[in-house]
C-alpha cells in the first residue's frame, strides 16, 4: 500500500515534468546553443566487447557460511560476474552471481561494516564476547554494503591485492551509479526533475546519496527511503535469536522487500513512460505549432513570479549564500584541478614511456602492442586510481551542514567521471592523429619525433577542454549546493503563494509550463550572476590552470573532427603480424589478472601451500559406503592434478572456513550430498603427502570441499540464472 502510494505520486510528477522536458528539448533543438567547441575527439563506443578485468577472489557464501574461491569477471558494462572457476567462465557456463553495484559502498575493514550493520537496526548490538555477524579469515576484506539490498563479502591474501580489487570495485560502483543516460534529452531530465520535486514536496532538500543506478533502482531507493523506517519499527521487535542472527535476518528481510519494491517500481515506471510516449507526437506537434505563444506565456508568468519572489530571494542570497560562494568554490577547485592535472601527467607518462620503448625495443610491431594497451588507459582502474584519489581530499567542512549537503560523494563521483572521459578523449585523439601519420613515416627517428609532436598537440587540446569541463562542473556543483538551500529558506514565505499564479497559464499550454518549475528558474537566476562571477574570477588565478572565458579556440584543427567520424582503429588488425587467435587473446581484456609483480604463484598459493608442494586438488565426494582406500585415493588425486593442470592454469581452489588460519594447509573433508551419512576420514585419509606437514593433526572437519550440489547456492539441477535481475543497457542481466 505504501509503495503504491509513493509510486502513484511519483508517476504524476513524472507526467508533469515530461511535458516541460519535451518543450525544453524542442526549443533547444530549434534555437540551438553557443558555447566553446570541444577540441578533443570523442570515442563513440569505448569498450565494445571488452572485459575490464578478471581474476580470482574469495567470496563468503552466506547460505552455508563458507568461503569459496571464485573467478570474477568485470565486462564492459561494469557488472560483477562471479563464476565457479576460470574453467566455468571459459566454457561459458552460467555464472553463480551477477551484481549491479549501483548504490553500494566498498568497505575494507570488518569494523567499518559492523558499525554500519549495528546502525541499521538500532538496539540490536552483539554483546562483548559474542561472535559478530561476519568474521574474515584474512586481514584484507572487501565488503559491498548497501542500505537496502543484500551485502557481498570478499577477501584476498595481501594488501596489494586488496588495493587493486578496491580500485576495480570502485570503478564498477562509479560507472553503475551513473546509470541514467545523458543521451536522453527528454526522459532523463523528466525523471530527475520528478524525483527532486517529489522529495521537495516531502520537505527533503539538498543532495541525495541514493540518486544512483538506473531509473528503476533510483525509484526503488526513493520508496525504500520512506518504507524502511516503518518496516524497521514493525518487524525489528519480532526478530528472534541472538543479536548477530537478528541482524542477518534483518538484512535478508530488507533485501527481499527491496526486490519486491523493485518489481513494482519497474512495472509502474515502464507504464508511465509508455503513456507519455504515446502522447508525445501530439504534444510535440502542439509545441512546434505554438512555440512563440508558449514562450510568451511562460515569460509573462516568470515576470509576475519574479516581481513577487526576487526581492526576498536577493536578500537571502546576499545574507546566506554570497559570503560562502568563494569558500565552496575553493574547496571544489583544489582537488578537482589536482585530479585533472594527474590525468594529464598519467597520459603524458604513458605516451612518453611508449615512445622510449618503441625506439629501444622495436618498430611498428612494438608500437601496435603499446597502442592496444594505451587505447584503454581511461578504463584501467588501477592506473587511473591516482587521478581518482585526488578527489578524496574534497571536504566542505562546516559548509556541508550549513547547506544541507549530506555527502560529498555526489561531487566526487561526477568529477571522476569527467576525468575518465577527458582521459579517453585525449587517448582517442592521440591515436587518431598517430594513425593518420603512420603512412608518411620512415624509420624509428621519424616515428619518435612524430609521437612527441602529436603528444604536445593533444596536450594543448586537453588543457583547453579540461578548463571548459571543470568550469562547467564548478558552476553545476555550486548550483546543486545553493539552490536547494535557497528553496528551503524561501519555502515558508513563498511556496504557499505560488498557487495564485496558476491562473496565468493558458489551459492549452498547461502541459509545458509549470508554476513550480518557473519559480525555481527565478530562484536560480537570483544566484546565477554571483556564481558566474566567482568562477570567472577563479579562472584568473593561474594555480588552477583555467582558461579565461575570453580564450576561445575555434576550428584549430578543422579536419580533425572529420577523422573522428571514421571507423574505430583496430591496431592489431592493421599492423600486427601475429596470428588472429593471439591478437584476440591480447585485446580481450583491459587489465591483466592481478598478481604480484615479482612473478609470484597464482592467487593465494603463497599462503596456502608449503614450499615445494604440489597444487592441492580436492578429493572426489566420498561414496556412501565408506571412504576409499589410501592407495586408490592418492592415485585418483594424482590423476586429478594432472587433469587440472591441463584444463585450467589458474591453480586449484582452496577453501577457507570462517575464522580459520589462512596459513595452514588442512586437508579438505569430503562433502556428501544430503541424505547420505558423511564419512569422516581417519588418520590414513587420502591426501598429497606434501600438503600435511609432519606432526600435523588430522584434517579439520571445518574445511570445506566444493561439490556439484552446493547447499544454499543451487540445487541438484544446473545453476539457474539469479532471480530478481534486471536487464542492463548492454543486454546483460544484473542483480543487486
Amino acid at each position: 500500500e505504501k509503495t503504491g502510494k509513493v509510486l502513484g505520486e511519483f508517476c504524476r510528477c513524472y507526467k508533469e515534468q515530461f511535458g516541460v522536458a519535451l518543450f525544453n528539448s524542442v526549443r533547444y533543438e530549434i534555437e540551438g546553443t553557443g558555447g566553446p567547441q570541444a577540441q578533443l575527439l570523442h570515442r563513440k563506443v569505448p569498450l565494445e566487447d571488452h572485459v575490464i578485468y578478471s581474476g580470482n577472489i574469495f567470496q563468503y557464501i552466506e547460505e552455508n557460511k563458507k568461503w569459496r574461491n571464485r573467478f570474477c569477471v568485470v565486462p564492459h558494462n561494469y557488472g560483477l560476474v562471479l563464476y565457479e572457476n576460470k574453467l566455468a567462465y571459459e566454457r561459458e557456463l552460467p555464472p553463480r552471481v551477477l551484481v549491479n553495484s549501483a548504490g553500494y559502498r566498498i568497505l575494507t575493514s570488518v569494523e567499518q561494516y559492523l558499525e554500519l550493520v549495528n546502525n541499521s537496526l538500532p538496539g540490536v548490538t552483539p554483546k562483548s564476547g559474542h561472535s559478530p555477524i561476519l568474521k574474515c579469515p584474512t586481514d584484507f576484506p572487501l565488503i559491498l554494503w548497501h542500505p537496502y539490498a543484500r551485502h557481498y563479502y570478499f577477501c584476498v591474501m595481501t594488501g596489494k591485492e586488496q588495493e587493486k580489487w578496491r580500485a576495480v570495485f570502485q570503478d564498477c560502483v562509479r560507472h553503475c551509479n551513473n546509470g541514467i543516460s545523458e543521451d536522453s534529452k527528454v526522459e532523463a531530465p523528466a525523471f530527475t526533475d520528478a524525483i527532486r520535486m517529489y522529495r521537495q514536496s516531502k520537505e527533503q532538500y539538498g543532495t541525495w546519496d541514493m540518486l544512483c543506478g538506473n531509473e528503476t533502482q533510483v525509484l526503488s531507493n526513493l520508496v525504500m527511503e520512506e518504507l524502511l523506517p516503518e518496516l524497521r519499527s514493525t518487524i525489528g521487535p519480532r526478530l528472534k535469536g541472538k543479536a548477530p542472527e537478528r541482524q542477518r535476518t534483518w538484512i535478508q528481510v530488507s533485501d527481499a522487500v527491496y526486490r519486491m519494491v523493485y518489481e513494482l517500481a519497474k512495472a509502474q515506471y515502464d507504464a508511465a513512460v509508455a503513456r507519455c510516449e504515446q502522447e508525445r507526437p501530439q504534444l510535440e506537434s502542439t509545441i512546434r505549432t505554438d512555440m512563440d505563444q508558449i514562450i510568451t506565456s511562460k515569460e509573462h508568468l516568470a515576470s509576475k513570479i519574479r516581481a513577487f519572489i526576487l526581492p526576498k530571494a536577493e536578500v537571502c542570497v546576499r545574507n546566506h549564500v554570497q559570503p560562502y560562494i568563494s569558500s565552496i568554490l575553493e574547496a571544489l577547485m583544489t582537488p578537482t584541478s589536482q585530479g585533472f592535472a594527474e590525468v594529464r601527467e598519467v597520459f603524458f607518462k604513458e605516451v612518453t614511456d611508449m615512445n622510449m620503448n618503441v625506439v629501444n625495443e622495436g618498430g611498428l610491431e612494438k608500437l601496435v602492442e603499446y597502442m592496444e594497451k594505451l587505447s584503454h588507459l581511461a578504463f584501467h582502474p588501477v592506473k587511473m586510481q591516482s587521478c581518482y584519489e585526488k578527489m578524496d581530499q574534497l571536504k566542505l567542512e562546516g559548509l556541508q551542514q550549513r547547506f544541507d549537503v549530506s555527502s560529498t560523494s555526489v561531487f566526487k563521483q561526477r568529477a571522476q567521471i569527467h576525468m575518465r572521459q577527458q582521459m579517453d578523449d585525449a587517448v582517442y585523439t592521440f591515436e587518431t592523429l598517430l594513425h593518420q601519420e603512420l603512412g608518411k613515416l620512415q624509420g624509428k627517428d621519424d616515428l619518435c619525433k612524430s609521437i612527441q609532436r602529436i603528444l604536445e598537440r593533444v596536450l594543448k587540446k586537453f588543457d583547453y577542454d579540461s578548463s571548459t569541463v571543470r568550469k562547467k562542473f564548478f558552476r553545476e556543483a555550486l548550483l546543486q549546493i545553493t539552490i536547494p538551500f535557497l528553496l528551503k529558506k524561501l519555502a515558508p514565505t513563498c511556496k504557499g503563494e505560488l498557487a495564485k499564479f496558476q491562473e496565468l497559464i493558458f489551459e492549452d499550454f498547461a502541459s509545458f509550463i509549470l508554476v513550480e518549475n518557473t519559480y525555481e528558474e527565478v530562484v536560480l537566476q537570483s544566484v546565477m550572476k554571483d556564481i558566474m562571477q566567482a568562477v570567472k574570477e577563479a579562472a584568473v588565478q593561474r594555480k588552477h590552470n583555467l582558461y579565461r572565458d575570453s580564450m576561445v579556440m575555434h576550428n584549430s584543427d578543422p579536419n580533425l573532427h572529420l577523422l573522428g567520424e571514421g571507423l574505430a582503429i583496430d591496431w592489431s588488425e592493421e599492423y600486427s603480424g601475429q596470428p588472429e587467435a593471439e591478437r584476440r587473446r591480447r585485446a580481450k581484456q583491459v587489465v591483466s589478472v592481478i598478481q604480484d609483480d615479482e612473478g609470484a604463484l597464482p592467487y593465494g598459493a603463497e599462503a596456502l601451500l608449503q614450499p615445494g608442494s604440489p597444487e592441492p586438488q580436492e578429493p572426489e565426494e566420498a561414496p556412501a559406503g565408506g571412504p576409499p582406500s589410501p592407495a586408490d585415493a592418492v592415485k585418483e588425486i594424482r590423476e586429478a592434478l594432472a587433469q587440472e593442470s591441463l584444463e585450467d592454469g589458474a591453480g586449484a581452489e582452496e577453501r577457507l572456513m570462517n575464522g580459520t588460519d589462512a596459513t595452514s594447509s588442512p586437508v579438505p573433508a569430503a562433502e556428501v550430498p544430503s541424505g547420505t551419512e558423511r564419512q569422516r576420514p581417519g588418520p590414513a585419509s587420502p591426501a598429497p603427502r606434501a600438503d600435511v606437514p609432519s606432526g600435523a593433526e588430522s584434517p579439520s572437519p571445518a574445511c570445506h570441499q566444493r561439490s556439484d550440489s552446493e547447499p544454499g547456492e543451487h540445487g541438484e539441477r544446473s545453476p539457474p540464472q539469479p532471480r530478481g535481475t534486471t536487464e542492463s543497457g548492454e543486454g546483460v542481466q544484473t542483480e543487486f
